[in-house]
């Protein structure tokens, strides 16, 4: 027994579990499900600059909380943000290092950099390990060029030509895989982003509403707000709704909550000096 004790630990992975967790799984065990962030968002680099998209539908469980909620966050003149995970964390973090970028420039007066914003955001989500649940896809054009950049939960990050993020990103990639290419004109990128979103709309049930496109060049940014709608409403009402009308108020009583004091002013002789 001590001679296992005294053995230096192993570097790499550890597989001595695995065993013991089949065997678990095997009697009934239910193990840890992955996850679902509930959104499908998108990013790649074309000839000129960066494009992002993402998906309009915010959800609480099995319930459509948002139909047409904005999910791509401004960072700086040259640079936005989608955001997958929990709404607040999504939402607070961005608007933070938004706020830092901007401080920085007014001390530097020099644009900011993707790099700088990628810096910032990966040390605030590592130092809460995963706690705060914010998936990012950062894009952004500076002096060195168009950046793309993911970033996960716990802080670790990627830079790719192209990127998928949230709970429909599997449906998202495939559409890039198969058709992405380098120095894509600014209409195909666009085409591929809105078919990729789509895809994570129509094969996953936390995606869904309409697609926002963030286009991103040097010097310029089109933010395209609801730039497809692929699930309109099939049915209107023609005669509306109509709702039965309130209760009838048949009293009114007004009761003060405090006294009312008569003041009596009191005219007396003058003082004597």
């Amino acid at each position: 027994m001590s001679k296992l004790m005294d053995l230096p630990p192993k570097g790499g992975f550890s597989f001595d579990l695995c065993r013991r967790n089949a065997m678990l799984e095997k009697n009934g065990l239910k193990t840890q499900s992955f996850l679902k962030t509930g959104t499908t968002i998108v990013g790649l680099i074309f000839q000129d600059g960066v494009i992002l998209g993402a998906d309009t539908r915010a959800t609480e469980g099995p319930i459509v909380a948002d139909k047409n909620c904005e999910k791509i966050h401004y960072m700086a003149p040259n640079m936005y943000c989608c955001g997958a995970g929990t709404a607040a964390d999504t939402e607070a973090v961005t608007d933070m290092v938004s706020s830092q970028l901007q401080l920085h420039r007014y001390h530097t007066g020099r644009e900011s950099r993707v790099v700088t914003a990628l810096t910032l955001l990966k040390r605030h989500l590592f130092n809460y390990q995963g706690h705060v649940s914010a998936a990012l896809v950062l894009g952004g054009v500076d002096f060195t060029g168009p950046h793309l950049h993911t970033i996960y939960p716990h802080g670790s990050t990627d830079t790719l030509p192209f990127a998928t993020m949230g709970s429909g990103s599997l449906a998202a990639m495939s559409v890039f895989e198969s058709r992405y290419k380098e120095n894509l004109s600014r209409d195909e990128g666009i085409k591929i982003v809105v078919d990729a979103i789509c895809a994570g709309i129509f094969n996953d049930l936390g995606s869904g509403s309409n697609v926002d496109v963030c286009v991103i060049t040097k010097g310029n940014v089109d933010y395209l707000r609801n730039h497809l709608e692929p699930n309109p409403r099939t049915y209107i009402n023609p005669n509306g709704f109509t709702f039965s009308k309130k209760t009838e108020v048949l009293l009114t009583k007004i009761t003060p909550l405090t006294e009312k004091v008569e003041v009596i002013e009191v005219r007396g002789d003058a003082m004597e000096e």
